[in-house]
């Protein structure tokens, strides 16, 4: 053992309680390993006749249900073919004896050839009736387990038996084969618990630095001197509350009487607070409590904490001195907090009169009993603020608070701030008013000396005007006014109430700016979309547009979506739908380029598939053009082209990247037909494909954009099954009742993209109205056509028509018959225009052309033209469709 001040240590006379703890903690662990190894021998000896059972056990019931061994003993010599696998799986299973004998237990297999058809000495009768026998017996080769199981026929019947044998010996031999190991991992053990022991007895003295009882008491009572010469005070507490220890700065502090150690805290003439502080032992960090007339800092901690004795031990700061300063701090730090809080709630969208109201509310909870906000005219159309707001016309457009509506002005009044007053000279310069006492009438009446009046009298005391400036120019004026809270408005409040406003103005001059900015997007995109609905007598539609909302979708919040209906030849009619991706004036711009391409490509009466194919090498046109100018490009675009014809009731639907549409039949089922998707414009090379479907009178197409069933909190098919519902089983409804019903399911309280909307119900032409002919290709046919025109005509009452009518179909079924590949078919549709229509199988167009005065032809489309107000060529899958249109007076 270590010396200790010079002296050498005995390990039998340990003086020091790290010897002590060594010596008990080594001389405990060598009985636990002594006792462990123990008990592990006593155990294995006693396990070794189970093993030996389980052993045998095994491979007997192993061999008896191995393949062969039935074929084996009906063999006519069973010996002959069982001994050699006997021998080899009693070797490798280790056991000291495999036997297959007969039901009768005459042996057909024995390690020693010369027992082979000896009686087996065991138990049989049991294995014989289909049990398993484990006996111990003594041997010739010793004691062993030996065990007998049947072996069973396919038939279920015991045919055999098989017996292993296992000496209690060669078990032991395997348990005392593992002693060397049980014994090395004992040392191993002892070692690694004694070289712990060590460690834990080396810190422990090194904790105690190795001093004796002397030592022990010069350190106490040099801490004890410190304690009580330290200038904070101490106090420790026990468990149950008692003060232990006191020092003299606490004693002072706290007015402790003289001998207090031993007493409860509760008796020591403490105030509440600080007495259940020191009785609860709580954490506390600088925690203030007033004490008499000081204001003391307080810290706790357990005493407990790192292995200590229960309690609890609190210092006392007197800050007594500190206090005004630390008000002062206070106030400061509550106006940096609320400044922050300001900017975290005023100006949280893009809006100039909802950010007022902001300020207002902002101002009215935190700062002052009532607040207005009034801005200039100017300001609120979005249109550049004037550098001084004297004499400008404001409305007032905010006011919130304590609410006194009559004496202050109502929101939506018109103020024009007089020059002669302090508040409108404020407003010229840009300068804060401060209006301390209003009951002293010291000017700031003359704007209105009733309604001041009324506001003295309704209790408002003092109050605070600063001018909303933003860029060097005034933007309108936020007043501030006190009359629940008795305090009157300081030189400090207006310097708060200048930072507060600075603040908001900024966020004003954005909304401002933003709203002169979407002011601009919305004309351009409502000047690109169509104004009303066009004369038509093939559906009965209604559309919404609904644009982003402001903020939220851009610049702007105006978008690319659109939508179209244009009348097209023989009473037929297309609805368009299209979305340009992205928002703002660039979105809008396109989308009105766009819209005029399909305005010109229907005017060629092209399919659905064909028109957006155009419309798609026009995207890509557009692309090159600005890639080469360094402009920003058309990023996507979809669109959606249906063409519907009220004669057959057929629609023709072809998409480019677009979502489907919804159809209603009659019966009210809702569905969205599987129109071929085509890719967005402008990729190019694709090819795009149409669908044809068969509407019944009275059914309901719907067309939308993207902006309707996408949202940031519903999953796109939720959206569209949400809008298959909305429509389907209300059949009832009208167009306009279904665009309604649409966007109250499904438009966003706040849309973050543009929605186009587009409801047509379709009509079919009555068949009186419509009339055909089959015309062969003879000339002598025409006039068999011109007569069945007139008496058609006749019936609809369009006698004034006849002439003009025959000429046109003269001409047309004449070239037909001339020029054109049959059959020829004419058909006349009474509608808005009376509407004559040509059909042949050939694919080449009539050319209009002026005749020259000494030809003898060429003037019959000039003739059709002069008399007809529209006419051109529509092609057909199977040729081509030359049609007219004549005015009905």
């Amino acid at each position: 053992m270590a010396a200790r001040n010079g002296r050498p240590g005995s390990v039998l006379r340990m003086r020091t309680v790290a010897g002590q703890v060594f010596l008990l903690q080594v001389t405990i662990v060598l009985l636990l390993v002594t006792a462990g190894i123990a008990a592990l021998v006593v155990q294995s000896h006693n396990s070794s006749e189970r093993e030996a059972a389980n052993r045998s056990v095994a491979v007997a019931e192993t061999y008896a249900g191995s393949p062969g061994i039935e074929a084996a003993l009906r063999s006519p010599d069973p010996g002959a073919v069982l001994q050699p696998s006997t021998e080899n799986v009693r070797k490798r299973a280790h056991v000291d004896f495999l036997v297959v004998m007969d039901v009768n237990g005459l042996r057909y297999t024995h390690p020693l050839p010369e027992l082979v058809g000896n009686q087996f000495q065991g138990d049989v009768e049991a294995a014989r009736d289909g049990e398993v026998v484990t006996e111990e017996v003594s041997s010739s080769i010793g004691r062993l387990v030996q065990s007998v199981v049947p072996v069973f026929g396919s038939d279920g019947t015991v045919i055999g038996l098989v017996a292993a044998g296992v000496t209690l010996e060669r078990v032991d031999n395997v348990v005392e084969d593992r002693f060397p190991l049980l014994f090395g991992a004992a040392a191993g053990v002892l070692l690694l618990s004694t070289g712990g022991t060590a460690l834990i007895t080396r810190r422990l003295r090194r904790q105690t630095r190795g001093l004796g009882p002397a030592e022990m008491t010069r350190m106490y009572e040099h801490h004890d001197a410190v304690l009580h010469a330290v200038r904070e005070g101490v106090v420790i507490v026990g468990d149950d509350g008692r003060l232990l220890l006191a020092n003299d700065e606490a004693r002072r502090l706290l007015n402790l009487p003289p001998k207090v150690e031993g007493r409860q805290v509760s008796e020591l003439g403490l105030d509440t607070v600080t007495a259940h502080l020191l009785e609860s032992g709580r954490i506390a960090n600088d925690e203030v409590h007033q004490i008499g007339d000081r204001l003391l800092a307080v810290n706790q901690r357990t005493t407990d904490a790192d292995g200590g004795p229960p309690g609890s031990v609190a210092t006392f700061r007197d800050t007594t001195e500190l206090r005004a300063l630390s008000g002062r701090a206070d106030v400061a730090q509550g106006r940096l907090k609320l400044l922050y809080e300001a900017g975290t709630e005023i100006g949280t969208t893009l809006d100039v009169v909802r950010t007022c109201e902001e300020l207002v509310g902002f101002a009215a909870g935190r700062f002052a009993d009532f607040a207005t906000v009034d801005l200039t005219e100017t300001v609120l159309r979005g249109e550049e603020p004037q550098a001084s707001g004297t004499g400008v016309e404001m409305r007032r457009v905010a006011a919130g608070g304590l609410w006194h509506q009559s004496a202050h002005f109502p929101l939506g009044t018109r103020i024009r701030y007089k020059e002669t007053t302090r508040m409108g000279s404020g407003l010229g310069k840009g300068e804060a008013i401060l209006e301390r006492e209003l009951g002293a009438y010291s000017g700031w009446e003359q704007q209105s000396p009733e309604r001041a009046r009324l506001l003295v009298e309704s209790g408002f005391h003092s109050m605070i005007a600063v001018p909303l400036r933003a860029r060097g120019a005034i933007l309108g004026v936020a007043l501030f006014w006190r009359s629940e809270n008795p305090e009157a408005f300081e030189e400090e409040d207006r310097s708060l109430a200048e930072e507060l406003v600075a603040r908001a103005a900024v966020s004003v001059d954005n909304a401002r700016r933003y709203t002169r900015e979407h002011t601009t997007a919305v004309t351009l995109q409502r000047s690109l979309l169509p104004s009303g609905l066009p004369d038509q007598n093939a559906l009965d539609v209604s559309y919404r547009y609904r644009p982003a909302q402001a903020g939220l979708g851009g610049l702007g919040g105006v978008g690319g979506d659109w939508f179209d209906i244009i009348p097209l030849p023989g009473a037929r009619v297309a609805l368009v739908v299209g979305d340009v991706v992205g928002h703002g004036v660039h979105a809008a711009a396109t989308m009105g380029l766009l819209r005029t391409a399909v305005h010109n490509f229907s005017t060629l009466d092209l399919p659905p598939d064909e028109l957006l194919w155009h419309l798609d090498e026009l995207v890509a046109r557009i692309d090159q053009d600005e890639a080469v100018g360094g402009r920003a490009q058309v990023i996507g675009a979809t669109c959606l082209y249906a063409i519907y014809d009220p004669a057959t009731g057929r629609c023709t639907v072809a998409r480019a990247g677009h979502l489907q549409p919804l159809v209603l039949h009659p019966d009210g089922t809702a569905f969205f037909p599987e129109v071929p998707g085509g890719p967005p414009l402008g990729l190019s090379g694709l090819p795009f494909e149409t669908l044809e479907l068969d509407l019944p009178e009275d059914s309901t197409l719907v067309l939308y954009t993207d902006g309707l069933v996408e949202d940031r909190e519903r999953d796109i098919d939720e959206g569209l099954e949400l809008l298959r519902t909305t429509v389907a089983g209300r059949r009832e409804r009208t167009p306009d009742e279904i665009c309604e019903a649409i966007l109250d399911a499904l438009l966003p309280e706040r849309p973050r993209d543009d929605i186009a909307l587009l409801v047509g119900r379709t009509r079919v032409l009555d068949a009186t109205r419509v009339a055909e002919w089959e015309v062969p290709s003879d000339p002598s046919a025409v006039g068999e056509v011109r007569a069945a025109v007139t008496r058609t005509l006749t019936e609809w009452n369009l006698e004034e028509e006849a002439f003009t009518t025959e000429l046109i179909l003269s001409e047309l079924v004449t070239n037909a018959i001339r020029y054109a590949i049959g059959p020829i078919r004419v058909r006349l549709i009474r509608d808005r225009a009376l509407i004559c229509e040509v059909s042949d199988h050939s694919s080449t167009s009539p050319h209009l052309r002026q005749a020259a005065s000494t030809d003898e032809g060429g003037r019959g489309l000039f003739l059709v033209a002069q008399f007809a107000q529209r006419w051109g060529t529509r092609y057909t899958p199977d040729g081509k469709v030359i049609w007219t249109e004549q005015a009905i007076t």
